[in-house]
């Protein structure tokens, strides 16, 4: 289940998501895949590959931890 984040500032023109995501992958390793963009766009997306699935969540964490002091809140839901 993906962790999906938002950032609204009117002021600024500014409807941005950010979605986090760990998936396992087929060479037996774990992916965390992100995806940004503008709300309502596809947007892009870039995976990481990481040993297992702890060094994954740590990646993840730290990512959220990021996009929150940025302003960005999890989607209601």
């Amino acid at each position: 289940m993906p962790i999906v984040l938002h950032k609204h500032d009117p002021a600024r023109n500014q409807h941005r998501f950010y979605a986090l995501q760990i998936t396992p992958n087929l060479f037996g390793a774990w992916s965390l895949i992100r995806s940004w963009g503008r709300i309502g766009t596809a947007g892009q997306q870039r995976a990481s590959w990481h040993d297992t699935r702890e060094a994954a969540e740590q990646a993840r964490d730290r990512l959220l931890q990021a996009k929150q002091r940025r302003g960005y809140v999890c989607r209601p839901g």
